[in-house]
């Protein structure tokens, strides 16, 4: 997540260097606590946290529980994931329904953090799970405020309540209160609020926000705040807490590529948990904020389980199994990737999927040069082609494949590139389909001949010899390499060393593992 990437790198490279570490002395845990704290003042978390955090870290790095750990590195790394979900929040916090309908959920924060995109945004994942959500345009202040909520919520496929323009007319706390008898009226079950805010902290923009809670009397009050905000998130949400008080609160903008760390403080000063983490500009760009997620998030552990979810809300089950019964009968074909594909595109963006996998922060080079547009590309050429052609590869011609390039846009090479690694991407789905262990590019095939690569090697070594110009001293060299001790083979795994070929019964072993017996 590109808002605490600074933060993870920090992180991650303290306790990269407490892994070398056998044994943990009371100076290495002072020296690891205090690049913590340096690392959570720069990202800019309150220093009230920062304190509170580090001292809990310390205490608990010190004491019997790492001191009698196996591996005391480890050991630090789980207490500090452990207080930074403290941090957080701990536990999940879902949205709160009403037992009698409507909802209510009114949303506040300052102008520009994200409350109208952030309402469209929830109104879609709300439909999503089978309610009817109603948007009321409370935001009468902000230039088109109400036509930026229509037209957000016409992308949401989600009724508006918009009875006044806007612009400075109109009466919010009648509007907000309207809204709610009119949603009871049409049997909407949620309403979602959004209300005005002001560029910063005063004492107009707190009477109209208690003023509309007042009238309303709302089920969640949900404070939305800009995650690249700086150290002024925490007034801000101790302001809001005292005006007009919140049961939740929304981080908008974690896709930014500001510090952000202020957005770790609001929980814990606030005392009210993070219920949406927005991360896109996109409707579908909202997540449910998981505090030991987040965590591992930044300290690089990834978050699969997210990723499982997404997958499973993207991929139909009747259409995998279709897929599983093509690979094992070798009749996948182009169309068959082609739906893959779309599928994929469902979860949204591949660079963000791939952030989620454990590790991938120390690949952020190669993360930053990922094209998602890559992905359009290849559909683009897979749809220039024929449904024959899609189904069978093998009749692409040289003028096909020109056809095809001018089609997509894109160069015979691409096309090429294209049909060559789908062959063997299907090369290595038929091998394994029939049980076999598939050759790997670069790594040649897992089940090959025992000892071929040092019987290669030998031969080469015999090949090999003094390239002196001088007769002589060419003479002296060879003669020496000749007498010399055979240096010995080991193993592919760099296990052993004294050249003995396997037995008959270790090598039917071998093949019984990879499924050749």
């Amino acid at each position: 997540m590109a808002t605490f990437g600074t933060l993870s790198d920090r992180l991650t490279e303290t306790f990269r260097n407490l892994r070398t570490k056998g044994k943990l002395t009371p100076a290495d845990v002072d020296g690891t606590v205090r690049e913590i704290r340096r690392a959570l003042l720069d990202a800019d978390v309150a220093l009230v946290v920062v304190k509170e955090f580090t001292a809990k870290v310390r205490e608990r790095a010190l004491g019997d529980e790492v001191n009698r750990a196996l591996n005391p590195a480890q050991q630090v790394v789980q207490i500090v994931n452990e207080e930074l979900v403290a941090i957080l929040g701990g536990e999940q916090r879902r949205l709160q329904f009403a037992k009698t309908a409507p909802t209510v959920i009114m949303l506040a924060g300052l102008q520009g953090s994200g409350k109208t995109t952030f309402a469209g945004k929830l109104a879609k994942q709300l439909e999503k799970d089978g309610h009817t959500p109603l948007l009321v345009a409370a935001d009468l202040q902000r230039p088109n405020a109400v036509n930026q909520l229509q037209v957000v919520a016409q992308q949401a496929g989600a009724a508006v309540y918009a009875p006044e323009p806007g612009n400075g007319v109109g009466d919010p706390v009648k509007v907000a209160k309207d809204g709610v008898e009119t949603a009871r009226r049409q049997q909407h079950d949620v309403v979602i609020i959004d209300t005005a805010g002001r560029l910063g902290v005063d004492a107009e923009l707190m009477k109209q926000a208690a003023d509309i809670r007042k009238a309303t009397d709302p089920d969640e009050v949900l404070f939305v705040i800009d995650a690249m905000i700086g150290q002024d998130a925490v007034n801000t949400a101790k302001a809001f807490q005292d005006g007009v008080d919140f049961t939740g609160v929304v981080l908008s903008k974690l896709d930014g590529d500001a510090r952000g760390g202020a957005a770790l403080s609001v929980a814990s000063v606030t005392g009210r948990p993070i219920i949406f983490a927005s991360t896109g500009e996109g409707l579908d760009d909202l997540e449910a904020f998981h505090p030991d997620r987040m965590a591992s998030r930044i300290l690089d552990l990834g978050d699969i389980l997210t990723l499982i979810e997404q997958a499973q809300q993207a991929f139909d089950e009747e259409e995998a199994r279709k897929v599983a019964e093509k690979l094992a009968t070798e009749s996948f074909t182009l169309e068959d990737f082609l739906d893959q594909l779309q599928q994929m595109k469902k979860m949204g963006s591949m660079k963000k999927m791939l952030g989620m996998l454990p590790g991938m922060g120390q690949m952020k080079q190669q993360l930053d040069q990922f094209d998602d547009r890559e992905i359009d590309r290849t559909e683009a050429i897979i749809r220039s082609m024929t449904p024959g052609e899609r189904r069978n590869p093998k009749v692409l011609n040289g003028s096909r494949r020109l056809r095809i390039a001018r089609g997509s846009g894109m160069t015979v090479t691409d096309v090429n590139q294209l049909v060559q690694r789908f062959e063997q991407a299907a090369k290595m789905m038929k091998t394994v389909a029939r049980g076999g262990v598939p050759s790997i590019p670069g790594m040649g095939s897992l089940g090959g001949k025992p000892g071929a690569s040092a019987k290669r090697g030998n031969k080469q070594k015999a090949k090999s010899g003094s390239r002196s110009g001088n007769p002589a001293k060419r003479a002296a060299e060879n003669a020496g390499i000749a007498a010399a001790p055979a240096a010995p083979t080991g193993s592919g795994f760099g296990l052993g060393g004294s050249g003995a070929q396997p037995s008959e019964a270790d090598l039917a072993e071998i093949q019984k593992l990879f499924g050749k017996g």
